[in-house]
């Protein structure tokens, strides 16, 4: 692992410091109304086309909280996963850009869709799509992921393998206007040996992605007799932005599975964090000589030590990171222990814990799983009911309102990993829930009066994930 001098930003909070442009806005920006949520019902033996949902947040409209449209996509089994904007980069000082398409890559099919969103935001509609064919055939990859808009305007698609689903990191890329499929991103020599996320700072110069898993042994389930075969990531990439050249690679620990990376908002800052699933490690990256980067651990969420599970030891699983647009707190969820957690981040080195709570999990009392030793909780927590419902399954996406005020998550991580860890989500279906957060002094409460409940759908209980909202978010703008 490359070493480097370690830096420490703090950011300052006197009263007669200014601010930047769009960190004021984040207040004065239009509250969400709507949200846009993936939903699968692939492993539900249901056999259903996957849905776009469209989620009314208005708390005055007498929609508040359900589903008021289903965009079913034409095929079966796709794996709508992550989603992405059209436009994602943003100018520092207006973050309110124009987004009108919503791109959907397929994380099992390897199918892209485009849906348009602008026309009628209530009822999108998709516009083209990508035949998996044409990735496989052009760019000989395959199970797509993530996405950002580029400095250019076209967009760029994470994969995790090929077409086979032998690991295989890397981007694809569409055209910007006409959403055709262009070809690779990357030199094809440099192609990493898994990917996942990605995020990019045009100041610097510089993307940097995550490893991710092999699919096409992962998408079977998590076994642990897969541990040391290479099966889970363990690499961060550092890419040269302009010339798409990989120049530097860390490495963060066998099987620690680094999944989702984040850089600060303020397109000055030169760093950011990433998870580490199977680790449980949160380590924060910064740039340290001319175009040099390094890594070092700043949050460690320890293992449990429990019976009645697959492993001994249960890690946190941290499978999702947001920062908030003022650079203020980070935060992070943890699928398999089931807290979402709250880090204000003024020394960046030294993230420090002020909320906390629970939203299920696999430790909770009364399940199959006792925990014999824990170095943080003194008891195990107790079950979540919101509005007469038991919610399953731990916290596996969250987004963050532009005002910082309001946390959403969705607890679908990966349809056969579901069905592995959480049954009773894949029975009941997924749920979306709302967390109220103090931005002064810190603290997550959870929304008793929120629920989006997919257990109700008409075709079926699903499983929901990603989450977009039209008017912006915490972790669609890339500012430049």
């Amino acid at each position: 692992m490359d070493r480097c001098r370690v830096q420490c930003y703090e950011y300052p909070s006197c009263p007669d410091v200014v601010k930047p442009k769009c960190y004021q806005a984040c207040s004065e920006a239009p509250k969400e109304e709507l949200a846009y949520v993936t939903c699968t019902y692939r492993e539900t033996c249901i056999n259903q086309p996957d849905f776009l949902a469209t989620i009314d947040l208005n708390p005055r409209s007498p929609h508040y909280c359900q589903v008021i449209h289903r965009l079913p996509v034409p095929n079966l089994k796709d794996e709508l996963h992550c989603s992405g904007w059209n436009a994602g980069k943003v100018c520092f000082d207006n973050i309110t850009t124009k987004k009108n398409k919503l791109i959907l890559p397929c994380l099992i099919s390897s199918r892209i869709y485009v849906v348009d969103v602008g026309t009628q935001c209530r009822a999108p509609t998709v516009c083209k799509m990508i035949e998996p064919v044409d990735v496989f055939w052009k760019c000989n990859k395959g199970h797509l992921s993530v996405v950002h808009s580029l400095p250019n305007g076209d967009i760029l698609i994470a994969n995790m393998g090929d077409a086979a689903g032998h690991g295989k990191g890397g981007f694809i890329v569409l055209d910007g206007d006409t959403f055709e499929l262009k070809g690779n991103w990357e030199h094809e020599c440099e192609v990493p040996p898994t990917g996942y996320d990605f995020w990019y700072q045009p100041r610097h110069n510089v993307l940097i992605s995550t490893a991710g898993m092999v699919p096409r042994i992962a998408g079977r389930g998590f076994n642990p007799d897969d541990l040391k075969k290479g099966v889970f990531g363990r690499r961060l990439n550092v890419w040269n932005l302009s010339c798409r050249t990989l120049t530097q690679c860390f490495d963060l620990g066998e099987d620690s599975l680094p999944l989702s990376v984040k850089f600060l908002h303020n397109p000055d800052a030169a760093e950011g964090y990433v998870s580490c699933a199977l680790s449980g490690i949160i380590y924060r990256f910064y740039k340290c000589e001319r175009d040099s980067w390094a890594v070092e651990e700043a949050i460690q969420i320890p293992a449990k030590d429990v019976s009645g599970w697959i492993l001994p030891k249960m890690p946190a699983f941290p499978s999702d990171l947001v920062i908030s647009l003022d650079d203020k707190y980070l935060y992070v969820c943890n699928w398999l222990h089931g807290d979402i957690r709250q880090y204000e981040i003024s020394r960046t080195c030294k993230p420090r814990l002020v909320g906390q709570v629970f939203v299920g999990g696999s430790i909770l009392r009364g399940g199959p799983v006792t925990v014999c030793r824990d170095e943080e909780l003194k008891c195990q927590p107790e079950p979540l009911v919101i509005k007469c419902k038991r919610v399953y399954g731990g916290p596996a996406k969250i987004q963050l309102s532009v005002d910082g005020k309001r946390l959403y998550v969705t607890n679908s991580f990966y349809s056969t990993w579901d069905k592995q860890f959480y049954p009773n989500v894949v029975k009941e279906g997924s749920v979306m829930l709302q967390i109220d957060v103090d931005t002064e002094k810190g603290g997550l409460t959870v929304n008793k009066n929120f629920l989006v409940d997919f257990g109700k759908e008409p075709n079926g209980p699903c499983l929901a994930h990603d989450i977009r909202f039209p008017c912006g978010d915490s972790t669609s703008d890339i500012l430049a």
